[in-house]
């Protein structure tokens, strides 16, 4: 045998290894892929009978109620009476009567400014008036007696008249520079100090009639025919939450705003605290004498979107084992009504009785098992007093 012939044999064998080692691969990659593929279909198997846990949520039934028929709107608290005192004329501080919110009445000091150049020119001209009195009733004596002419004692009457009336705009200045409270109620911030020259118009300190006080509020056009002076109002502000402060419609705009179509109305409160004050924003209600049924639920249970408001009405359906039920949520659009407190009125979709979902909405689905857990649950109230505002 040659030495080719050796070489071939080599090369025929190492053909017939490399033709089994390849059979190998294939066998073991045919057999994984097996594995994996019987894995997969398991796995798929299992998800198509996976049953996620129930989630736990609270409930409320859909009741009803009576609620009183009411015309809400936005508006603002006004003092009945309010100005910013200011000089008339200009002149210097020399005495201050009053303390930053204190309370005053009709006619107290507030400020005093410099009168001494008045007072000296009043003491003249008061001399020169009682000089001219003196003047007159000589002139009058003589005139009786025929020893002077009319014209003489009518002169000496024209000039008492004209001092007196010098006098009197003296007094009338003085008068302006001794700043009086124009009517009783609360002054706010000192804005002068003792010394300071005032020129005229210069605010000196705000004062406020606080009691009884104003709220301005408007209601539309259409509301004008239930609308009477009289009409219980109730004013609700951030300042105390849970508060409400009863009053009256006490006027209405003859007139109506042409860019808006609103009637402007005006309630009047005791405010015998003076807890309200000007300027504060106010939520008013006009208290109409009628009464509806309407049916309640709590606002935690809407969940508003673009597409419309919907609530999760819980459902009982029968389980797969004998005597067992499980509950399930249906997404119901509703159209809601007026607010109050933590409530909300629902005027379709939704039937007294029904149970909705109050809490734990945005993990819900329709369709979705759900469990009832309202323990720890607080409970909704028509006037909510939160500890932490």
């Amino acid at each position: 045998m040659g030495a080719s012939d050796h070489a071939a044999k080599n090369i025929k064998s190492m053909k017939r290894k490399v033709g089994i080692g390849v059979l190998l691969v294939l066998v073991v990659l045919t057999a994984l892929g097996g594995v994996k593929f019987l894995q997969i279909r398991t796995l798929m198997a299992g998800g198509k009978g996976f049953v996620p846990p129930p989630e736990s949520v609270s409930s409320a039934v859909a009741h009803k109620e009576k609620w009183q028929n009411t015309l809400t709107a936005i508006g603002s608290i006004v003092a009945v009476q309010g100005v910013t005192i200011a000089p008339e004329i200009a002149g210097t501080v020399v005495q201050i009567a009053f303390e930053s919110g204190a309370v005053v009445s009709k006619a107290d000091l507030l400020v005093r400014l410099d009168t001494s150049l008045e007072e000296a020119q009043l003491r003249a001209l008061e001399a020169q008036e009682e000089l001219a009195r003196i003047n007159v009733a000589r002139e009058r004596t003589l005139r009786s007696e025929n020893m002077i002419s009319q014209s003489e004692l009518d002169a000496a009457e024209a000039t008492l008249k004209q001092t007196r009336g010098n006098a009197d705009a003296i007094r009338a200045t003085i008068g302006k520079k001794t700043i009086r409270a124009p009517f009783a109620g609360r002054t706010g911030i000192r804005m002068v100090n003792l010394g300071q020259y005032l020129d005229a118009g210069k605010p000196i300190v705000s004062l406020q009639a606080l009691s009884p006080i104003y709220a301005n509020f408007s209601l539309p056009q259409q509301e004008l025919a239930r609308l009477k002076p009289g009409m219980p109002v109730r004013v609700t502000t951030d300042t105390y939450p849970g508060r409400q402060f009863e009053g009256t419609l006490s006027a209405i705009n003859p007139d109506l705003d042409q860019s808006t179509r609103s009637v402007g109305l005006q309630a009047t409160f005791e405010n015998t605290d003076q807890s309200l004050r000007p300027g504060m924003f106010a939520r008013a209600e006009v208290l109409l004498p009628e009464e509806q049924n309407v049916l309640v639920i709590p606002a935690t249970s809407v969940l508003s979107a673009p597409y419309g408001d919907s609530v999760y009405v819980i459902e009982s359906k029968p389980g797969k084992e004998k005597g067992k039920a499980s509950l399930t949520v249906r997404q119901q659009f509703i159209r809601t009504g007026r607010a109050r407190g933590d409530f909300l009125s629902v005027e379709s979709g939704l039937k007294p009785g029904e149970r909705v979902v109050s809490s734990g909405i945005f993990k819900l689905r329709n369709g979705m098992s759900v469990v009832e857990s309202n323990e720890l649950v607080p409970k909704a109230s028509e006037t909510p007093r939160p500890a932490d505002s």
